[in-house]
């Protein structure tokens, strides 16, 4: 593979959506001042976070906007990017709608559950007709560490596995988002991996919008990092399950979410044990709090600390997850 396949399907994607990331952010910020778009912080969640309350929310808006126009700049010829594209701006809307109306309301509930299932399944269910009969992807997904060998799964069983890992990995990124900087770092990362693996495969579409996606959160955490001035919101931490969950399947990838995006499962099964366990003991908790970087914070880790590790953490299992190819 050339220098120059990888400069134009990686490399300035990425620097194009770095700079409109940057420029739109820094835009938005006083924009979401003045009306008023804060962030409302639970009574009962970090003590230590009660003074982020009014941060303005739904940044996301800004490197969604970067990556739309960037993926737009790049499309001629990588049509595989827009199944991608489509899932992670269509859960961008969702969040998007949440945001709007946690705010409206003034509390720290939007949408209802049922209506967030619904989105979720239609949105899903678009990508995976999108996925199978528009792009012609088949059943097949790739088992890491086995030398390629695949698993090829009938209709109706890739269907469901579909839908609980879309699902499960756009849950996963949601519960990460509750420090300074922590999802987008850990993201990063994990768009950096899928632009790697994208290119071994030859999947330009794929790595176009894994580069883009890099590049808009790089310019987003210029203002997200600790302390942060805006926050990316459900806007932002739906979207990126929906480019992590679409980029794994169209590359027949999505075992490899457990390993690249291991801190994402790590958030999303803590909250299921805490409340498991607490229902189970009457009271009890497994974690001083979930998800899981609030029981470290709770440990005497500040949030660098632990934006630091967890984004360690991921950039190790990434490189594991690309010898696993």
């Amino acid at each position: 593979m050339s220098g120059q396949v990888i400069a134009v399907s990686f490399v300035l994607p990425a620097l194009v959506a770095f700079v409109l990331s940057t420029i739109l952010t820094k835009q938005l910020i006083p924009v979401l001042h003045k009306l008023k778009f804060g962030q409302y912080e639970r009574e009962d969640g970090m003590a230590s976070h009660q003074k982020k309350a009014g941060t303005p929310t739904m940044g996301g808006i800004a490197w969604l906007l970067a990556l739309i126009l960037t993926c737009l700049v790049f499309l001629k010829g990588n049509p595989m990017m827009l199944p991608v594209l489509f899932l992670t701006v269509g859960f961008g809307v969702i969040g998007f709608l949440d945001d709007y109306l946690k705010i409206a309301k003034k509390e720290n509930e939007g949408l209802t559950v049922v209506q967030k299932l619904i989105g979720q399944i239609a949105v899903t269910g678009i990508f995976g007709a999108w996925m199978l009969y528009g792009a012609k992807i088949d059943t097949s997904v790739i088992l890491p560490f086995t030398g390629g060998k695949v698993w090829t799964m009938s209709p109706v069983l890739f269907w469901i596995f579909l839908f609980f890992v879309v699902i499960g990995t756009v849950n996963g990124t949601n519960f990460t988002d509750g420090l300074d900087g922590l999802s987008s770092s850990v993201s990063v990362v994990v768009a950096l991996f899928f632009g790697v693996s994208s290119l071994m495969a030859s999947a330009f579409g794929v790595s176009v919008i894994s580069g883009a996606m890099a590049g808009a959160l790089m310019g987003f955490l210029v203002y997200n990092a600790h302390p942060a001035k805006v926050f990316m919101g459900d806007t932002g931490s739906l979207a990126l399950g929906g480019f992590v969950a679409g980029s794994a399947l169209m590359l027949g990838q999505p075992i490899f979410i457990v390993i690249a995006g291991f801190i994402y499962l790590m958030e999303v099964v803590s909250v299921i044990l805490q409340v498991g366990y607490f229902k189970l003991t009457h009271g009890k908790r497994l974690f001083k709090m979930a998800p899981i970087h609030h029981h470290f914070e709770l440990l005497g880790w500040s949030e660098t600390k632990v934006v630091t590790v967890f984004t360690c953490v991921t950039v190790l299992l990434c490189l594991i997850a690309i010898c696993g190819l």
